[in-house]
């Protein structure tokens, strides 16, 4: 440290603590994930709840949100709610207590002015009318919470309290039990719906899907929804524009047979709504035409709020939400799926013609061999996807830099992109320099 210049140290020192300020604001937070049924699977006695929350669908919907808090209910007030209704009226009376704000034991105690008004999962259904979708949150005399819907009117409140503490990752979920569920009038009133009693024609045609719904009805394949319904049924159906897309191909053409597996192949046999399949991106979607003849599955990919479908062949990005009544759920999707296992792989593109070079002297023989880097690598002709941890036999190499440079292009838009560790080392180390 002799050589060292005492009038620089102020300076590199203040230096040093900025750029190492700049990089731990770019440096990416741990992630804080949670997943509802886990913290409560060793918990029997909210067993009822937990199990509703999974057939439901609710426990992936309050995992893919950042911020949240679980009302719980113990089993015996769980199946009062759930006895002799219809799955979709108990996910809308589960939805109403799931808050999307983080509500702890100390917050709860500490309310501003000692009442607050919360938003909750049933909000963001687009169903709720007025205040339906609201909770109000009040401390009483005795130090005890209190919870009940915003939209109950005048007369007298269902009224659930406060009972314990079950979990917390701050700020990330909060999980408490109350002593009863938060109703609103008309709520729990959902009478018991039957698979045959949803006109899918009718449904789909308002959706814009009357190509589609022809289809399933002149071939049959109505008849096999509508008995998947009672146990759960999800639709993926093309708009009316798919139909007449370029490279569609004649479906007059196929056999009977062939139609029927390729509207099959746009269901799924269970429930599953936009918020489950954006979980399913590490596992192959199982269809309803799969069978001897090949696996028919497909595969999702989730950019932002967008969920695409892809079939190995080709791709579609999910429009909307037509139907979400557990157990059947109705998705429109913009373009028709087209299983490998019945069109094959995507045929390779032709190359382009090369273009008219104006004359050029003639290049010396030592230079008539393309340099490697000019030499271009044939692109796979299937645009199926690879197994986690795989790629394409035909794909070329990559460098560990040139793939870091790829997953660094994908980071999604609102995600610090990953400093690398050397260039935090050699700023470090270019600091310490400026020291001495």
């Amino acid at each position: 440290m002799d050589n060292c210049l005492p009038t620089s140290r102020p300076f590199a020192a203040a230096t040093a603590v900025l750029v190492l300020a700049v990089l731990a604001s770019f440096w990416p937070p741990e992630a804080q994930g949670h997943n509802i049924t886990e913290i409560l699977e060793k918990l029997p006695e909210y067993g009822v709840y937990n199990s509703y929350m999974s057939l439901t669908k609710i426990a992936d919907e309050v995992n893919s949100r950042r911020t949240i808090t679980c009302l719980v209910l113990p089993n015996s007030a769980m199946s009062a709610v759930a006895a002799n209704r219809s799955l979709a009226t108990t996910k809308n009376a589960l939805r109403l207590l799931v808050l999307l704000d983080y509500f702890d034991p100390q917050k709860l105690h500490d309310l501003p002015a000692g009442t607050t008004l919360t938003t909750t999962l049933y909000q963001t259904t687009g169903v709720a009318v007025g205040k339906q979708g609201f909770v109000n949150i009040t401390n009483v005399r005795g130090g005890r919470v209190v919870f009940s819907s915003a939209a109950t009117g005048g007369g007298s409140k269902p009224i659930s309290e406060y009972t314990k503490s079950i979990r917390q990752i701050p700020y990330n979920i909060s999980v408490l039990e109350i002593s009863a569920p938060i109703v609103f009038p008309g709520l729990l009133d959902g009478s018991p719906v039957s698979g045959n009693s949803i006109n899918l024609t009718a449904v789909l045609e308002t959706a814009g899907c009357r190509t589609f719904a022809s289809l399933i009805a002149a071939s049959g394949t109505i008849e096999t929804f509508q008995a998947a319904m009672e146990k759960g049924l999800t639709i993926f159906a093309p708009k009316d524009e798919a139909f007449k897309a370029e490279g569609i191909p004649n479906l007059s053409s196929l056999s009977r047979s062939d139609l029927v597996t390729l509207l099959q192949y746009h269901a799924v046999p269970s429930y599953a709504p936009e918020e489950s399949l954006k979980a399913a991106v590490d596992r192959p979607v199982v269809t309803m035409a799969a069978g001897s003849s090949g696996k028919y599955n497909l595969t999702v990919s989730v950019q932002g709020e967008d969920v695409t479908l892809h079939s190995g062949r080709d791709s579609s990005r999910i429009a909307g939400t037509v139907l979400d009544d557990t157990p059947v759920c109705i998705l429109t999707i913009e373009n028709i799926l087209l299983p490998v296992e019945l069109f094959g792989e995507t045929p390779a593109l032709s190359p382009a013609p090369e273009k008219e070079k104006s004359p050029s002297p003639s290049p010396s023989p030592s230079t008539t061999a393309p340099a490697p880097s000019t030499v271009s690598a044939k692109a796979p002709s299937s645009l199926a996807l690879s197994p986690p941890g795989t790629a394409p036999e035909s794909a070329p190499a990559v460098s560990p830099e040139t793939a870091a440079g790829k997953a660094d292009d994908n980071t999604p838009s609102g995600v610090p992109k990953v400093v690398p560790f050397s260039w935090l080392a050699a700023i470090v180390a270019s600091s310490w320099a400026l020291l001495c």
